[in-house]
This record gives C-alpha cells, structure tokens and sequence, in this order.
C-alpha cells in the first residue's frame, strides 16, 4: 500500500521534495497557507507589470540541470534562460572618481577594470578563484548532498583529507584581505557572502566558493522570473501525478504514541493526522515541512513533541530581515542594469547595525532588481519594474511614521546616486517589512526567510537536523537545516527530506 505524504508549504523545498517523493510512487498532495503556489516566490499582476517577489538571481545552473537530469528531463525542456553580461552593477556610494562599475562572469573581460582599482588584483583574483572552484566542487560532491545523523558522519576520513583544503577556521573577512589590501577589491570579492546573510567577520572562509559561483558561472535570468522556475517544478509536478490545494493552512500535526523501547533514543510518538485551517482532518503517514521550524514546532505540535526548544533558539544568531519595495514606474531609468548593488562606504558600521546593536541601517547597503531591462513581459514598453531589498535586523520593528520615513529617505538616496528623479513616476508601489513576512509566512522573529546566520557554529552539521527528534515520520525541508540557504541549495534539502523517508521505510 502507498504510503500518504503531507508537504506542508510549496515554496522551493516542498516542490523539490514532492516530486522526488512522487517518483518514488508515494502519494503526495501539497497544502499551501496562501492563495497561491510559491511561497515567498509568489507573483502579482496588474496593468502589463508582473511583480516577482523573489530576487532574479539564477545561480549554481549545474545544480538546477542535475535536479532535472534525476528526471530524465532537461532543464531547457521548461526554462528560457538569458545570460546576463555584465552581470551585476556596483555603485560606490560617494565616490565621484568611479561611482560604479559594470562586473562581468567572464574574467577577462574584468581585467581593465580590476587593475584600474588593484595593481596586480587579476593575478590575485586568479589564484583565489582557483581555490574557490576546488571549494566548490569539494562542498557540493562531497559534503552538501547528503544527510548527517552524528558529528562522526561529517568528521570522517574524507572530511579530513579535503576540509584541510576550505580553510574551515578562518573567516571570509580575513582570508579575502590576504588577497586584495584595497576597500573595493574587497567589498567586491566579499559581496556574495550577501547570498549567505552572515556578517563576513564571523563567516568561514570556506564560503569563498561562492566567489566560483560568481565569477566561474554565468550569472542567467530565467524569463519571467523566479516564478518560471517555480512553474517549471509545478510543470513536473503535473507530470509526477502530485496533488497540491491551495488556502489550506495547516493548523495542528496530530500524533499517535509509540511503544516504549530501551533504545535510548527511540521516538515517543509518530504521525497520524494533519487538521486544515477548514477544520477538515486528514490521515497521512509522514509529513515534510517546508513551513517555518519555529512556526511548526511551537503551533503545530505539543510541547512534548518538539525538537528544538525557546533556549536553543534563543542561543544562536537569526539572519539579517529583509526590507523589500517593489515599484513601478512609467518611465525607464537610465542608470539601473538588471541586477545592481549600491555599496555605502562603512561597511563595517552597517554590519553592526544589522547584527549586532539592532537598529535600522542609517546608511545601508541594498541591492535594486530591475527585471524590465532582460525581460519584456514584465513591464510594458517604456515602463521599469523596480525591485529594491535592503538587510534590515531581525526582530526589530518600526511603526507606520518610521516605515514611511525610511521609505522616502532609500528614494531619496537612489534618486542621488543615479541623477534620475524616481519618486514623480511612481504608478504602484508595495512595501514588505519584516513584520509582514511573519504576518504572512509565520517568519521567526520578523525574519525575512527564517533562517539562521551561516556563522561557523550554525554551518553544516552544526544546524537543526531535517529530521525530527521526537516525532517519526516527519521531516523538514528548509534553510535552518544542513545544507544550508541559496534556491539551488534548498531544492538538494528537498531532495535529502525525501531520502530520509524512502530509508525509513
């Protein structure tokens, strides 16, 4: 008989998840909170403009192309994708010599413009970008795709031999400085860590593999945006027979107990029953969370079922939030690329504000997604769809005034660094704030994508295992866990969720 299988939420994790699962002949059906598939990838559409929730960025393509391949499909059988060059823009807030630069994944083409900044930066840059893609092809062959149930699972022999090679026990602040001594070089090497959401001072410097990543892969826009990407996964959903139903919050994981055991760590109970926010009860046989943990744990089961408790929690440092204003404007700006990064000058400072004293940014760092500039479909002609995303602290909230002020005050900046006038052409605008991404995704503590911080102590085998501890049968598919964050990365959590019922079966 087939077994029933629960996911609970539909964003990256859960479709990975399912469809893994439904290969595997389970029974799979999907229930999502909101009233759309996605999570927070979701879509909105009006006037000709599509509004991406979800930063363009489409990074490790390898990853993508093997998770088809385990289908026998091929990733261009779904996606339409466009090589971006330059890749990304850097504006250098207040610096009237080289306000921006324009960066681009073939490094050749960086060579004028590193050693206009660095003499000698390009021969450093290769030297580290060599041990970057080594990082990288170790991290994602050896230690990334699979599951760890003890610390031995990871320490092994083979860890030994290739961890000595990414520099575990140094920090990316650091080891970038043994390379490039100017302020620019190493805001440039350092800015993937953005993708991380650590501060640089306490993240491993085995993360400089996201630098291959940057420079070593073609940074690509999937047309249409995240959300195409999300479709293409429903698309084999469709395909795999997975059953999905959307407004249809899950509000209590029911269990039944298990025979008492020696085994020392033997599960108390197991999954009987999940309840809809309908008040309709459904019997499943496992269920895979891709809703937040916290959320999960703390409203979905009794407290003697839950694995990770308020001081565990409480000890371990919650990634930045996110502020997100997604505009729309009538005209087009000449200054934006697709993807463009605006760099304040004190970094340092920033990072402390956002880490450590918990106040609003004065002077942030932010990133603006233009879409509209690759993709015709997602503004009409003469029109831009603006996407800014600035770190804001967890667990920090401010009122209507302050959001209103901030909101003017990141406007007003943009507007001078780009000699464009902005604010005139507004036709919509929608602000995100932390307190919106818990009111609508059950995000822990105002944290944009609930996660923890890949500080050296909450890396791989140091985060929350994706199963649970208490209860059996079931299991998360989510970024606090091992692997870790990144699009690609969570669609392997999703596929470690689904390797851990097929063995316990």
């Amino acid at each position: 008989m087939k077994k029933n299988i629960a996911i609970i939420g539909s964003w990256f994790w859960g479709l990975s998840a399912a469809c893994y699962l439904a290969k595997a002949w389970y029974n799979v059906t999907v229930y999502e909170k909101n009233e759309q598939l996605w999570g927070r990838a979701s879509t909105k559409k009006a006037n000709w403009f599509t509004r991406d929730m979800w930063p363009s960025w489409y990074l490790m393509p390898d990853l993508f192309e093997q998770f088809f391949s385990d289908f026998d499909k091929k990733i261009e059988d779904y996606l339409t994708l466009t090589k971006l060059d330059p890749s990304y823009r850097i504006y250098f807030k207040d610096d009237t010599k080289t306000p921006y630069i324009d960066v681009s994944s073939t490094l050749e083409k960086n060579r004028e413009l590193f050693e206009n900044i660095e003499p000698g930066s390009m021969k450093s840059l290769k030297e580290y970008l060599a041990k970057s893609e080594v990082q990288y092809h170790i991290g994602m062959d050896e230690f990334v795709q699979k599951n760890y149930d003890s610390i031995f699972d990871f320490f092994n022999k083979r860890m030994m031999i290739d961890g000595m090679k990414m520099n575990v026990y140094s920090t990316i602040w650091t080891y970038v400085k043994k390379y490039f001594k100017t302020d620019k070089m190493q805001k440039i090497i350092q800015y993937p860590m953005i993708f991380l959401w650590s501060p640089p001072y306490e993240t491993p410097a085995l993360y400089n593999l996201m630098s291959y990543v940057d420079f070593g892969m073609w940074v690509r826009y999937p047309q249409g945006g995240m959300s195409s990407l999300v479709n293409a996964l429903v698309s084999l959903w469709t395909e795999l027979w997975v059953q999905y139903k959307t407004n249809s919050e899950v509000t209590r994981i029911q269990t039944t107990p298990l025979p008492k055991t020696w085994k020392r760590r033997k599960r108390k109970s197991k999954i009987s029953s999940l309840t809809l926010i309908s008040w309709e009860t459904i019997e499943v046989d496992d269920i895979v969370s891709n809703a937040d943990m916290h959320w999960t744990e703390t409203q979905l089961l009794e407290s003697e079922n839950q694995t990770y408790n308020e001081k565990y929690r409480g000890n371990h440092t919650l990634a930045p939030s996110w502020f997100c204003m997604y505009i729309w404007l009538d005209k087009k700006v000449t200054w934006l690329n697709h993807h463009t990064l605006i760099f304040n000058q004190d970094w340092d400072q920033n990072n402390k504000e956002v880490f450590k004293s918990k106040v609003f940014p004065t002077d942030p760092s932010y990133y603006i997604c233009c879409p509209s500039k690759t993709d015709n479909n997602v503004a009409p002609g003469w029109h831009e769809n603006l996407f800014f995303l600035v770190p804001f602290p967890s667990r920090v909230n401010m009122n209507e005034e302050q959001k209103k002020s901030y909101k003017d005050k990141l406007i007003a900046t943009t507007e001078k660094i780009l000699w464009e006038k902005i604010e005139w052409h507004i036709i919509h605008e929608e602000l995100f704030w932390p307190d919106e991404f818990t009111s609508r995704y059950h995000a822990y503590g105002w944290n944009a994508l609930s996660w923890w911080a890949h500080t050296f102590r909450q890396t791989a085998i140091f985060r929350p295992n994706n199963v649970s501890k208490k209860v059996e049968g079931l299991y998360y598919a989510w970024w606090y866990t091992n692997p870790g964050i990144g699009v690609p990365i969570c669609i392997i959590s999703g596929k470690l969720a689904s390797m851990r019922i097929k063995d316990e079966t």
